[in-house]
């Protein structure tokens, strides 16, 4: 089994959701059962990446490599190193939660929707451990189509609009992508991401396939400008569509620039690392305060999700300042492993708050946040929950929200206390949008008669917000477990940006 670990674990969900859809909707328990027990399965499996793979030896491990297309030399080739060790980890873990979170909500077709969630899980885990370069855009295209069919069936009334906007954007992003690894291939005659890392390009064609993977990738990110399917996605996307998206999909694009720009195309990267540095603030700056005014909860926390991913590109591209400046190799893998712990914190803390207002929307059926207030008063332990996900959300020390971001500004300011000075303002602008959400959500008294007629979580929403504390209180207070996990990979990916190719 553990010659073919990574394979288990794509196909095993994908594999699984096969029985779930045949339970068919006169059995919709037993769809429930199946899919809760794939995706424990999956996660039981995912456990034994930290069995198999050594962490101080870094670089790629488990591989496997089969000879797919023949007359291109395209290879099923897998492999993970300690990135991808934690993200296949995160996106086991919050595969249970979104089944047993939809347990009861999804009442139309449910062994439909649970078999699409458990297609998404392989398809991702696919992603983050692929390393020939055309079965990662085959599977960076195939995770569109569960999330089309997520939001296009159980989603909100605007659902239409908001899938054909989010598959258009992600999609016209990937033609770019496509393009660029074609070229890639016409020169290599290989689609192998190590051999492509190794191929000597001029700055020219650097500069090119760098804008092409930009494209790509940003959009998945999102960064800004190419960030407003993400809020038009998270309002429309049924609570367990939320949860996947912003935990896990959104790394897909950052996943992405960390093994494509970063070895392929170094110089471009670091030529252009000023760009992204500047898009990154102005995602932290700019759209937190846009999410100060958002009247929506999930628009609020999609455009905080928005700000917090710059700090993932933030993170990543100052390291390349700190590599071609100064030279202070130091900061620079400070700076890129608070990236990579800022993307897991993201996950859980993102995934929660989605989560919780879900709780609050299956009961009073609106996400307006005139509409509540008070609603401690009736639901005190789910108030402790939420309050604790949103001081992650705002960066308290403790909680995981805080470990990745504190890495990322150390690391910008050695490079340029400008910079820090404007990443740290996120603790001020997210402090205001989450605890003024918190204050008209929670506290006061109770003006609405809905809202008093709300009931507390019950045991299968106990199970999932547990679940999402213990992840972020544990990241938050001993995050030394996960750093290690990804310590020599990203170590590796910091030696790559000293590398000239011109």
């Amino acid at each position: 089994m553990f010659n073919h670990l990574l394979s288990l674990l794509i196909w095993l969900p994908v594999a699984g959701a096969i029985p779930v859809l045949l339970a068919g909707s006169t059995r919709p328990n037993l769809a429930r059962w199946l899919s809760l027990l794939v995706a424990v399965l999956t996660f039981a499996v995912s456990l034994f990446l930290l069995l198999q793979y050594h962490p101080d030896a870094g670089g790629m491990q488990l591989t496997e490599s089969y000879l797919w297309i023949a007359s291109w030399g395209v290879h099923y080739s897998l492999a993970a190193d300690g990135i991808s060790v934690a993200l296949i980890l995160m996106t086991t873990f919050v595969g249970i939660l979104v089944i047993a979170g939809a347990w009861e909500v999804i009442q139309d077709k449910p062994h439909q929707y649970m078999a699409a969630m458990l297609m998404l899980e392989g398809l991702l885990i696919g992603v983050f451990c692929a390393t020939d370069a055309l079965l990662f855009y085959a599977l960076f295209e195939a995770i569109l189509i569960p999330m089309f069919i997520l939001i296009g069936i159980w989603g909100g009334p605007r659902r239409v609009y908001a899938t054909l906007k989010f598959f258009i954007y992600t999609f016209f992003g990937s033609v770019f992508m496509l393009i660029a690894l074609l070229y890639l291939y016409q020169k290599a005659h290989t689609f192998d991401i190590a051999t492509l890392a190794a191929l000597p390009l001029t700055m020219k064609e650097q500069t090119w396939i760098f804008f092409a993977f930009l494209i790509a990738f940003a959009i998945k990110v999102p960064m800004v400008p190419v960030h407003t399917w993400l809020p038009d996605a998270h309002v429309e996307a049924p609570t367990g569509g939320s949860v996947v998206l912003a935990a896990v999909m959104l790394k897909v694009g950052t996943y992405g620039m960390l093994r494509f720009i970063l070895p392929i195309v170094p110089d471009a990267g670091a030529h252009f690392a000023w760009l992204i540095i500047v898009l990154s603030l102005i995602a932290i700056v700019y759209i937190g305060y846009v999410a100060l005014v958002q009247e929506d909860m999930k628009k609020l926390v999609a455009y905080s999700s928005v700000a917090h991913m710059g700090f993932v590109t933030l993170g990543i591209f100052i390291a390349f300042l700190l590599v071609r400046g100064p030279g202070n190799g130091d900061m620079a893998l400070l700076g890129m492993q608070g990236a990579m712990v800022q993307m897991i914190s993201h996950g859980f803390v993102s995934g929660a708050m989605f989560t919780c207002i879900g709780v609050m929307y299956d009961r009073m059926h609106t996400r307006q946040i005139k509409d509540y207030g008070g609603v401690i008063n009736v639901m005190p332990w789910f108030g402790f929950f939420y309050v604790l996900f949103a001081m992650a959300n705002c960066g308290l020390p403790g909680t995981s929200g805080f470990v990745g971001e504190f890495m990322v500004i150390l690391a910008s300011f050695a490079a340029n206390p400008w910079i820090a000075l404007f990443a740290a303002f996120t603790l001020i602008i997210g402090a205001a949008y989450t605890l003024w959400l918190v204050k008209r959500v929670l506290w006061g008294d109770i003006t609405n008669p809905h809202v008093a007629e709300m009931k507390e979580i019950n045991g299968r929403e106990t199970f999932v917000l547990v679940s999402f504390a213990a992840a972020v209180l544990a990241l938050g207070i001993w995050p030394q477990p996960l750093v290690h996990l990804m310590n020599s990979s990203v170590l590796q990916l910091v030696q790559q940006l000293a590398i000239h190719k011109i």
